[in-house]
């Protein structure tokens, strides 16, 4: 029931209109100043009055509802075409072309239309609108200070606040901005999995709009991934809490309302991963449709959105699959088809960096095992990214470090300081050659610039107090790398603003960067060599002194051996002598009885 009461006032209570006229100043009154009234007083100095003739006002707030407004609109891809016509078929085109070209009328439209298409191109090229008018002008920040400031926050709109597990950027620049945000619980027996039940949704959001989300992903179970395709920005892959791939099509919502999508198709659970799929990548091919993902129950599993009955390939990530090796578990993931298309990178729970190379399948399955001693990391690998200007050389994000490693080497060739927080993800810069972004537990994120020190951190941001989960870069090598989205355990993305100095790329920085991560790579296969060098050393020592040592024994096997011939000679002597004497004795014997009888 809505109490309202109408307040009226009749004219006569307004008063006497009022008349304005400009007349001169005039004096109204005038005091005297006389002895009696200047003993009453004393002169004050400095004396400071104010005089205010205008009413005192009083100024209100109220709080009203907000206005929820909403934006609709249609793509148009490409139309015109008559329902029998499939545009995407180039025999059906030519075929209606050829028909429509041959038509009077269409000859007729097009001699009428020409003079008018005409001015208009002449028209349009009198004078270019969108000409940079400083477009040729360098412009130097490298003396600008490092610096960040936030723009907005998405939060998740459940209840149930959840991680925000996975961030991914919309592909296409000149599209508006919009971010895929997974969110998903990956404490195991988490408390609030015991109280109520988890929400699956997934959203896609649009920067300008951070109220509301753009588009709400229903999958079967919480996301750990999710990724736009390139080649389609309409369609999205992710990966499950349960080890499901989904696929989405944007084009084809079929949920309550028109911003719930559901999955298009979705993979069968007997043949897919048995643990969480923790990333998940579009891989070069001509359909467009393929997509690799791995989990840390050890697989790596290569997928066709058109059929995700059941996988194409699969590949356990094993360090030695002859010799019964160890099973690793991916907890990254990367793929760029300039390294190579059939290339791929991951990261493991164990902190061991894995290379695969399809091409090579008769060796290990074309698995290559980069360094497992002290190279590798204390801890699962969060991130692993290859950079953006330079393939080979790739960063991983694990344990308190961040590392750089190049593809011919087995270890990584630079290693920052220890953080005082635990790193959780990290990316580089895809317009800054030597930017790269790691997020940390604490709530900060720090901007290593290589370009400027190697020793320490360029810029830290605190971004909350919550520990960051995910970290992601709007932009390409050509433009963009000032929008920065980043995720934390709350469910609460936040998107910074980082300066020019962070985000434009000198003249000659890619070269300097190339040069550095050359120079470590050489002084670090100098060091290997080296290393090589001394163990073959110690070998050889090794192997000497053995000799010697078996030689010493041979020698003093061969004198003690003389020493007992010699002892048994003499042994064999004596017994011979005493055998003598005890003939000689027994031949004297007889004679000296005979000589005796005679006598």
């Amino acid at each position: 029931m809505e109490v309202a009461h109408l307040y009226t006032k009749q004219r006569r209570e307004f008063g006497k209109h009022c008349n304005f006229t400009a007349v001169p100043a005039a004096v109204l009154e005038t005091i005297p100043v006389t002895d009696t009234d200047q003993e009453n007083y004393i002169v004050r100095n400095p004396s400071v009055t104010c005089f205010d003739t205008a009413p005192h006002m009083s100024e209100h707030e109220a709080n009203t509802d907000r206005l929820i407004t909403k934006n609709s609109s249609m793509r148009h891809v490409e139309g015109g075409w008559p329902k029998d016509v499939d545009f995407t078929e180039q025999s059906d085109v030519s075929r209606f072309r050829k028909k429509a070209e041959k038509d009077e009328e269409y000859k007729g439209a097009v001699k009428m239309l020409g003079p008018v298409i005409a001015r208009c191109m002449k028209q349009n090229n009198t004078i270019d609108i969108y000409e940079e008018y400083f477009d040729s002008d360098e412009v130097d920040h490298s003396s600008e200070p490092p610096s960040a400031k936030g723009l907005a926050v998405f939060r998740d709109p459940n209840d149930v606040k959840r991680t925000a597990t996975s961030i991914n950027w919309h592909p296409d620049p000149s599209a508006p901005a919009k971010i895929a945000v997974s969110y998903s619980i990956l404490n195991f027996q988490d408390s609030r999995f015991m109280n109520t039940r988890m929400p699956h949704q997934s959203y896609l959001w649009d920067i300008l709009n951070p109220n509301t989300p753009d588009v709400e992903l229903l999958p079967p179970s919480p996301l750990c991934c999710l990724r736009f395709n390139p080649k389609n920005t309409d369609s999205l892959v992710g990966g499950s809490y349960n080890g499901l791939i989904t696929f989405y099509d944007l084009r084809r919502a079929g949920g309550g309302s028109s911003k719930e999508t559901v999955p298009y198709s979705t993979s069968v659970i007997e043949k897919s991963h048995h643990d969480p799929v923790y990333d998940v990548y579009w891989i070069n091919s001509k359909t467009g449709n393929q997509c690799v993902s791995v989990s840390t129950d050890g697989q790596m599993l290569w997928w066709d959105t058109r059929r995700l009955s059941e996988p194409t390939d699969s590949l356990m990530l094993s360090t030695d699959v002859k010799a019964g090796g160890q099973i690793l578990g991916g907890s990254s993931l990367e793929y760029n088809s300039e390294a190579g298309p059939s290339k791929y990178l991951v990261g493991t729970e164990q902190g061991v960096v894995l290379m695969v190379n399809l091409k090579n399948r008769k060796q290990n399955n074309g698995i290559t095992v980069f360094d497992q001693g002290p190279g590798k990391h204390h801890g699962p690998i969060y991130s692993i990214q290859r950079n953006p200007a330079n393939s080979k050389c790739f960063l991983t994000i694990g344990d308190w470090t961040a590392r750089i490693w190049m593809e011919e080497l087995r270890t990584p060739i630079m290693t920052t300081k220890y953080h005082s927080s635990y790193l959780t993800s990290g990316c580089w810069s895809p317009t800054r050659a030597g930017v790269f972004f790691v997020t940390r537990m604490d709530g900060a994120v720090d901007i290593w610039d290589y370009f400027y020190r190697q020793n320490e951190v360029a810029y830290s941001h605190k971004v909350g107090d919550s520990m960051l989960s995910s970290i992601a870069v709007q932009g390409t090598l050509q433009s963009g790398g000032r929008l920065v989205a980043v995720g934390d355990i709350t469910g609460t993305v936040s998107l910074l603003e980082v300066c020019e100095s962070l985000a434009v790329s000198q003249s000659n920085e890619r070269k300097a960067i190339d040069l550095m991560f050359e120079r470590e790579m050489k002084q670090e296969k100098n060091l290997e060599a080296r290393e090589r060098e001394l163990r073959r050393q110690r070998t050889q020592e090794q192997e000497a002194r053995s000799r010697e040592a078996q030689d010493k024994k041979d020698a003093k096997d061969e004198k003690m051996e003389r020493l007992l011939r010699k002892v048994d000679a003499d042994f064999l002597a004596m017994i011979k002598e005493a055998e003598d004497d005890e003939s000689k004795a027994s031949e004297s014997t007889p004679l000296e009885h005979a000589i005796a009888e005679e006598k």
